[in-house]
C-alpha cells in the first residue's frame, strides 16, 4: 500500500481535485471543453482513457476526479459518474440479458421498481423479492439463471438493515459469478463500504448525501473487478449518460465536507429520534442508527395532512441528504410507482412520513416538529 492509498477518509476528500499543473490552482478548475487536443497522431491512435482526454462523453478532468475519488473511498478499482441516480441503476443492470433473473430486496427506492417492471415487460428479465430476513429464503430464490442480487441498506423508506457480508458469502458460495450490488446512498462510504464486505458493485444517488446541497443530479457506480469496469465503461461512452462537467465540479466541492456533514446529520437525527419517540401523535419511529434518515408513523390521516401543512422550517419536498431538512410522504411521492399491495405489505402507508434531517440546528428542527405535532 502506498502512502497515498493509506490516507484517511477526510484527507482524501479534502484533497480531491487538487492539481499541481498549469496555473497551479488549489481548487480544480471547471473544464467546459467538449473536446481536447491530440499532441500527435500516435497519441490519437493509441489513446488510453487513463492517460489523457479526447472527447467529453468519454472522459473529462472533472469527471475523472469524481470517479477516482469515489473509487478510492469505496475501495474499488473504478468509479463511474452518470447523470442521475436512476442512470446509475440502469448502468448496473446493463449486464442483464433476456431470460436472466434478479433477486432484490423488497424495500427499495420506488423508481427502482419502475425500472424493474420495464425490464420485465420489454426484456423478459425476472425479478424475485426477498424480505431481507432469512438467508435461507434468499438462497432458495437463487437459480442457474440468477445474474444479480440487489440490496439497499439501510432501505428506503423502511430502514431495513441487511448483513452485506453474510449475503455476499451466501450468494457467492452458490455461484461466484452472481453479482451482489448494494445501494449505499443512505450511509455513503463514510459509514459503510459494501465492496470491502464482499459486494461486487456499489451504487449511489449522488443527488443525495454525496452532493449534499440539493443542487445537483447525479449517480455513482463503483466496482472492484476490472473486467466489469471495462464493460460499464463501454456502456457509458455508448449511451452517453455521463455526469456533466459542472455537476462533477460541484460534486467534488461537496465531497470535501462529506465527513463533517455526515457527523452532523447523525448527531441531529439521533436527537430528533429521541424527541419523536415521545412526541404526541407519533406511533412508531424507524431509524437505522446512523446518518440522517428517519421514518415515522402518525396516528391518523388528518394528522399527516396537518403536519405536512404546518411545518415551517422543515420543507415538504421529495429528495434527501441535503443541507435543508425535507419531509416526504413515500406512499404518494417516492414510492407511488410501487404496487399498492407491496407498499402496504411493507408498511408504506399514507401515515408514514420520511424525514431527511439537514444541517439546521437540531433544537430548531425539534421546535418545528413540536409545533407541527401540536405539542
Amino acid at each position: 500500500m502506498t502512502e497515498k492509498d493509506s490516507l484517511a477518509f477526510e484527507t482524501i476528500v479534502a484533497e480531491a481535485g487538487s492539481v499541481k499543473d498549469g496555473a497551479n490552482p488549489v481548487a480544480q478548475p471547471l473544464y467546459l471543453s467538449a473536446c481536447y487536443r491530440h499532441p500527435d497522431l500516435e497519441q490519437a491512435v493509441n489513446f488510453d482513457r487513463l492517460q489523457g482526454f479526447t472527447y467529453s462523453r468519454v472522459e473529462t478532468p472533472n469527471r475523472k476526479t469524481v470517479e477516482q475519488t469515489l473509487a478510492k473511498l469505496e475501495e474499488g478499482c473504478q468509479g463511474f459518474a452518470v447523470a442521475s441516480g436512476m442512470a446509475a441503476v440502469q448502468l448496473v443492470l446493463s449486464v442483464l440479458k433476456t431470460g436472466d433473473e434478479v433477486v432484490s430486496l423488497d424495500d427499495l427506492y420506488g423508481g427502482d421498481f419502475r425500472y424493474f417492471r420495464h425490464l420485465e415487460d420489454h426484456f423478459q428479465i425476472a425479478f424475485k423479492l426477498w424480505d431481507g430476513k432469512q438467508l435461507s429464503a434468499l438462497t432458495g430464490l437463487l437459480t442457474p439463471k440468477t445474474r444479480l442480487v440487489w440490496l439497499e441498506t439501510p432501505s428506503n423508506p423502511m430502514m431495513k438493515s441487511v448483513d452485506i457480508q453474510a449475503v455476499a458469502d451466501a450468494v457467492h458460495a452458490y455461484n461466484p459469478d452472481i453479482l451482489v450490488a448494494v445501494d449505499n446512498t443512505f450511509y455513503t462510504p463514510f459509514y459503510q463500504k459494501p465492496l470491502t464486505l464482499g459486494a461486487d458493485v456499489v451504487i449511489h444517488s449522488a443527488t443525495k448525501y454525496l452532493g449534499g446541497h440539493n443542487d445537483i443530479l447525479g449517480g455513482i457506480v463503483v466496482v472492484k473487478d476490472p473486467q466489469l469496469a471495462d464493460f460499464y465503461f463501454q456502456y457509458t461512452i455508448t449511451v452517453g449518460d455521463t455526469m456533466s462537467a459542472f455537476d462533477c465540479w460541484l460534486l467534488t466541492r461537496s465531497l470535501k465536507t462529506l465527513p463533517l456533514r455526515m457527523r452532523q446529520h447523525t448527531a441531529s437525527a439521533q436527537k430528533i429520534v429521541a424527541f419523536l419517540e415521545k412526541a404526541p401523535h407519533v406511533e412508531k419511529v424507524l431509524y437505522p442508527g446512523k446518518a440522517g434518515m428517519i421514518s415515522f408513523y402518525l396516528d391518523s390521516d388528518a394528522e399527516v395532512e396537518r403536519v405536512l401543512g404546518s411545518v415551517k422550517l422543515i420543507t415538504f419536498a421529495e429528495s434527501l441528504g441535503g443541507a435543508e431538512s425535507l419531509l416526504t410522504i413515500p406512499y404518494y411521492q417516492t414510492h407511488d410507482d410501487v404496487a399498492e399491495d407491496q407498499r402496504l405489505r411493507l408498511g408504506i402507508t399514507p401515515r408514514l412520513l420520511r424525514l431527511s434531517v439537514g444541517l439546521e440546528n437540531a433544537d430548531d428542527l425539534i421546535a418545528d416538529l413540536a409545533q407541527a405535532l401540536g405539542e
